[in-house]
């Protein structure tokens, strides 16, 4: 890895602001060792017959943690990552982003390795794509289209499939190019002998009819869902979406609390597609538990808007269960990630339980002063692949829920009435059981919409 540090500081609101930017270059796996930069890292699954990637940190992370990023996002795109280039500027170079000196450089390891693919961990606007693919040897693809592209590898429903190609038109209309007069199509009759339409104005029309086409599909997609939710809503079960930034845990917690068999992996963005499973909390009242896609550092906004079907889950829950990564040294960026994601959705206002997974991996000492503190705040420890901590986030969720709340009452039902005597045994909590003649006199505790059914059973109103 080559690292060049020109450091950029801000004397107004922040005494240093780091601004990194990282190239890495990925080769196939058949490149013999030779080859490949002495610094370059072990290598991951093959994606194609090559790939190089140029990284740009936020300025919350430090660089090492922004690359170790960007090489998960390549990673789960299948890439063999060969060797990294870094650079610290004040300012990025409106033409290139990086410049002319670090442009020639990356064409010279690209054209030694072999490389036909160069992903920068940075947006590009359309002139310094057009540049840079004019100066490279290569292709060029910046942060999203790389995200883009691991989406539509994981989408597996036609509504997951929709909504990324939605988002990868509305990001390629912008950064169409032609090659002037070369693509020109002359009209037929009088008038039309001028140099006539371009190629590049016909695939503009197409890519936005296109687009249209796909936001009217996706608003079926929304009706539907909508008509679902309206049938849910019909019967008092409230839905409780799981959130967070991507690779914290999300799967494996909603497998474990559902015993759902969703894909668990490592991979970014391994889980794409919303699921929705049933679990009885300890009060024994019914709850929807919704899985959905996760988050990462400067999420594309075209994911964002396009995905909106999906993640209208997350605006219809009632609580939010934020699941962090405990182990992650920037937990805390992380967070203001995902909350600036359910900014955008208008979610940030709802009630939300903290969750911080994977204690497992803590050492002893870290994880008995994690369980210290929350044990006296609004967070849950948890590790959802040991189970430890799952009752005490059961009974956060069964506190947070502020529909159909949890009430006492006493009963008294006559024996006879053994369909009564079930369905308190099954949707409440019964503390106090005796029998008086003919009579059983019940302490319980369950949901105000079962005891309001159970009405003319309650002994005195609490």
């Amino acid at each position: 890895m080559v690292g060049v540090d020109l450091g950029a500081h801000s004397r107004a609101n922040r005494a240093t602001q780091v601004g990194t930017r990282r190239a890495a270059l990925c080769v196939d796996s058949a490149v013999p060792d030779s080859s490949v930069d002495e610094h370059s890292p072990e290598s991951l699954d093959p994606l194609s017959s090559g790939s190089a990637e140029l990284a740009q940190s936020s300025t919350e992370l430090d660089a090492e943690e922004s690359l170790a990023e960007f090489r998960e996002l390549v990673s789960s795109a299948g890439a063999v990552v060969a060797a990294e280039l870094s650079q610290r500027r004040a300012r990025p170079d409106p033409a290139t982003l990086i410049g002319t000196g670090k442009v020639e450089e990356i064409a010279g390891i690209v054209a030694s390795v072999g490389a036909d693919l160069v992903l920068f961990d940075h947006d590009l606007t359309p002139t310094q794509l057009r540049n840079l693919e004019a100066a490279l040897p290569c292709r060029v693809l910046d942060r999203t289209q790389l995200i883009l592209d691991i989406f539509a590898r994981h989408a597996r429903t036609r509504e997951g499939q929709l909504q990324v190609e939605l988002a990868q038109l509305e990001y390629m209309l912008p950064r169409l190019t032609g090659k002037g007069k070369a693509m020109s199509q002359l009209g037929g009759g009088i008038g039309t002998r001028g140099p006539g339409e371009t190629k590049l104005e016909t695939d503009r029309r197409q890519i936005k009819r296109r687009i249209d086409h796909l936001k009217l599909d996706l608003e079926s997609v929304r009706r539907v869902r909508k008509k679902q939710r309206q049938r849910r809503e019909s019967v008092p079960v409230p839905t409780v979406a799981l959130v967070g930034y991507t690779n914290a845990g999300k799967s494996t917690l909603f497998n474990r609390l559902t015993g759902a068999q969703v894909l668990q992996s490592s991979r970014m963005f391994a889980t794409l597609d919303p699921k929705l499973r049933a679990i009885e909390l300890p009060s024994h009242r019914k709850i929807l538990l919704s899985d959905t896609v996760g988050f990462i550092r400067n999420l594309p906004h075209t994911l964002v808007t396009s995905f909106r079907a999906t993640l209208e889950e997350v605006a219809q829950a009632e609580v939010l269960l934020h699941i962090r990564d405990s182990v992650s040294t920037y937990g805390e960026e992380q967070k203001s990630q995902v909350e600036k994601v359910l900014d955008e959705l208008e979610s940030l206002a709802k009630p939300r339980i903290e969750v911080l997974n994977k204690i497992d991996l803590l050492s002893d000492h870290e994880r008995s002063g994690l369980l210290e503190r929350t044990g006296s705040s609004d967070e849950v420890a948890v590790s959802a692949s040991t189970g430890e901590g799952l009752d005490a986030l059961l009974a956060a969720i069964d506190q947070a829920l502020h529909s159909d709340p949890v009430i006492e009452a006493e009963l008294r039902v006559p024996q006879q009435e053994g369909g009564v005597l079930a369905a308190i045994d099954a949707g409440m909590v019964v503390h106090s059981r005796e029998y008086e003649g003919n009579l059983v006199h019940l302490t319980v505790s369950g949901p105000a919409s079962l005891i309001g059914r159970l009405r003319q059973y309650r002994l005195r109103d609490e």
